[in-house]
């Protein structure tokens, strides 16, 4: 696939959804960081029923690391590893306590630094709340990068990678959330709904009817 076709296919994506953003629900960067240390392997839907009752109870750093950890498993026992993410949240909102003066960090050592949160997490902090055009590789990225032939690889580091230099630069802020978003809603892993996609003519899935 060359240049010119992915510029197109990522201005028909932002066309589609010009705002396009997270659908976790936060009102801070804690919360937000919080949401995204919750989400591993769990969708946003859940992780966002699980949110709105914690983040009554704690929402800032303090708080939170103030709560024992059963508590915190009691109260986001309906999302996956639930047990060793109530774990990690307490210990991030801890640390942000202790050492980050309760700010989220705005650089990568210091986010994977923090209990719970790796690679992918880090990204997603970075470019949402801070807009830097990096690129956060879940399944959704992954499926797509390889099925529709924008950056196809083997790992998830190496679609990340292949995606950053290949991405038209005005477009990489908003590269994630776009690619994630059609992912989830049009082309999803079982039965893709590609008679409807906008980027049907441009895209390279070979196996799939239009």
């Amino acid at each position: 696939m060359n240049t010119e076709k992915r510029r197109a296919i990522f201005t028909l994506l932002k066309e589609n959804t010009p705002n396009a953003t997270t659908e976790l629900v936060y009102h801070s960067p804690f919360e937000l960081l919080i949401s995204v240390i919750l989400s591993a392997q769990t969708t946003d839907i859940a992780v966002n029923k699980v949110t709105k009752k914690l983040f009554c109870i704690a929402n800032t750093p303090l708080s939170l690391s103030n709560l024992k950890v059963t508590k915190i498993e009691k109260l986001i026992n309906s999302i996956g590893l639930y047990k060793n993410k109530a774990k990690n949240i307490q210990a991030t909102s801890l640390k942000l306590l202790k050492e980050f003066n309760s700010k989220v960090p705005t650089n990568r050592k210091d986010l994977e630094s923090l209990p719970g949160v790796g690679r992918k997490t880090a990204n997603v902090i970075l470019n949402t709340l801070f807009n830097e055009p990096v690129i956060a590789v879940d399944t959704h990225l992954f499926r797509l990068a390889n099925r529709i032939n924008i950056a196809p690889a083997k790992t998830p580091l190496a679609v990340e990678k292949r995606l950053t230099k290949l991405i038209p630069n005005e477009f990489l802020s908003d590269a994630h959330h776009l690619l994630i978003l059609h992912g989830r809603y049009v082309c999803k892993s079982i039965a893709p709904q590609c008679g409807g996609c906008v980027i049907k003519t441009l895209c390279e899935y070979k196996k799939k009817v239009l």
